[in-house]
């Protein structure tokens, strides 16, 4: 069973005004998996637009890494993090079983 977490590795912000500086626009994420001794992840990025009227505004020295996170989930939507978590799982998936590699084998005829 693969346990997941994510991580904020980047916050970009832009003055948006007087009232809301360093407003979030970008965020750079990462999404690790882990299965017992395997070990796999994933960067995103994801950004956001300005909304100028957004009542729940958080100042940025009050933000914590769980609120961007929730805000980066939301914009992907719960099918976005699913896929994301797939890739991961097919990851680790490939570090447990992995793929077997085609050999270049000398053609039977050839040793004629």
């Amino acid at each position: 069973m693969t346990t997941f977490s994510w991580k904020v590795k980047a916050l970009y912000t832009i003055d948006a005004g007087a009232q809301e500086p360093n407003y979030v626009v970008n965020c750079l994420w990462e999404l690790q998996g882990v299965d017992g001794e395997y070990t796999a992840s994933i960067d995103g990025n994801t950004q956001f637009e300005v909304q100028a009227d957004q009542p729940d505004f958080i100042p940025f020295a009050q933000l914590t890494e769980a609120v961007v996170i929730g805000w980066v989930q939301e914009s992907l939507g719960e099918q976005g993090v699913a896929n994301f978590e797939a890739n991961v799982n097919g990851q680790i998936d490939s570090q447990k079983n992995p793929p077997v590699t085609p050999q270049n084998t000398p053609l039977p005829w050839a040793a004629e």
